[in-house]
């Protein structure tokens, strides 16, 4: 059974003692099947994160010829078991010029951004599309810096659909890429530069502020090349963070232990920005997208009507070319539900009032539908439209609020339409 067009939450009681798992990272994992599929080995990657994103990476690469044999893992009903046989840097399969090999990539921006860089290492031509939204997703410094190291890249405006001529390694090719637009610009160029045999220049300026590309510098320094291999993927710790958000603001608001609430195996590297979202409460008075937090700042905006203070969120810049216009969205949204909110520039400014319910537009967005989800948590009559866009990065989320405990926290949520209690069982949306 699918999950409906529009779901309403039931506010949560004070839970008994509860885990709620996280399913394995979409950074790390889309990160580790392309150096796996360039490896000299066979890599399995445990804890992978399946999700609509994740299978557009590994339906992509199996196009190309990678072989990919995907299995379940017990850690997590969102995870997977992923065994990459590495290709030794060639891409096996191209198209020609009359019939490019086709790449769909949906609007995965992982997904999108590595594949650009990865097909220039074969031998022929490939067109990658996607989703309209994806079509008008920037891609003009990635296609920049691929012509800079030599190779041929069709499109219009610098986006999707692209064209590109695969010509295999460029010993000694230079390029400059900024992260100013997105991290993902560098990290596709990284991942592939020592079998591209490329030279990549990032400004010392932009590194700063993109802790996506110390991830990714950090998997390619680490990552097992050759031999045969088990690569354990560390958990998503913007996925986490609506966790933790309800952790502590059942806390909060209803004087119940935070320890009720369990969130097992958070990540103990730095790789992840948002491994930090457990130390942004209570929320500082000013709260920065480039120095604080990642895409968790979305969920920290959310819970900005709570605290005791009015919270500015600022540089936000990137949120607006994301999914969606997600600075909009989440002005919109909140203000739907009464909140106070303020946009200037590339700053929203969040003060603390009630909440009433309201139907929230999710944009297609996996992220405002579990941001939206958090404040269902605890506000009456919230409804959100078209949940099943959790499949992008976290496919079980709402069946982890709605399962009993000790695996989930039991919350009632009924289809909006009819008012019918959804089973847990029903609410993970169809691949």
């Amino acid at each position: 059974m699918a999950l409906p067009e529009s779901i309403r939450l039931q506010p949560l009681q004070a839970p008994i003692r509860t885990t709620l798992g996280v399913p394995g990272s979409k950074s790390i994992t889309n990160r580790a099947l392309i150096l796996a599929a360039l490896s000299k080995g066979c890599t399995t990657l445990k804890g992978a994160l399946w999700s609509e994103d994740t299978q557009v990476m590994v339906d992509c690469l199996q196009r190309l010829g990678i072989q990919i044999e995907v299995r379940p893992d017990r850690s997590d009903p969102a995870n997977r078991s992923i065994k990459v046989q590495g290709s030794g840097g060639s891409i096996p399969n191209a198209g020609t010029e009359s019939e490019p090999l086709e790449l769909f990539v949906g609007n995965a921006g992982t997904a999108a951004r590595f594949l650009l860089a990865l097909v220039c290492l074969g031998n022929g031509l490939y067109r990658l599309s996607g989703v309209e939204r994806m079509h008008e997703r920037p891609q003009e410094e990635l296609v920049s810096s691929l012509r800079q190291l030599g190779y041929v890249v069709e499109t219009t405006n610098g986006r999707l659909p692209a064209i590109v001529h695969g010509q295999g390694p460029k010993e000694g090719a230079t390029c400059k890429v900024s992260t100013l637009g997105s991290s993902q610009f560098a990290s596709a160029l990284l991942l592939c530069a020592a079998t591209g045999k490329w030279r990549i220049n990032i400004p010392a300026e932009d590194t700063e502020n993109a802790p996506y590309v110390a991830m990714t510098q950090a998997m390619v320094d680490r990552f097992p090349m050759s031999g045969n291999h088990d690569y354990q993927i560390e958990p998503d710790a913007s996925g986490g963070s609506y966790f933790w958000a309800i952790r502590y603001l059942m806390s909060a608001l209803n004087a119940n232990p935070a320890e009720h609430i369990s969130i097992p195996n958070w990540p103990k590297t730095d790789w992840q920005i948002d491994t930090r979202f457990p130390d942004y409460w209570p929320l500082p008075e000013t709260v920065s997208r480039k120095t604080d937090l990642g895409d968790s700042i979305m969920t920290s905006i959310v819970m900005a009507p709570w605290s005791s203070q009015p919270v500015r969120f600022t540089d936000l810049a990137r949120l607006r070319v994301q999914e969606c216009e997600r600075v909009a969205a989440l002005r919109t949204e909140l203000t739907k539900c009464g909140a106070r909110v303020e946009e200037s520039g590339e700053t929203l400014t969040i003060y603390p009032g009630p909440l009433h319910g309201a139907q929230i537009d999710t944009y297609n967005d996996h992220r405002m539908a579990m941001c939206f989800a958090v404040v269902g948590s605890f506000v009456p009559d919230i409804i959100i439209n078209n949940p099943s866009c959790v499949k992008k990065t976290l496919p079980n989320f709402f069946q982890k609020l709605a399962s009993p405990a000790p695996d989930g926290l039991g919350m009632k949520i009924h289809d909006a339409a009819t008012g019918n209690l959804l089973n847990p069982d029903c609410l993970i949306p169809n691949p």
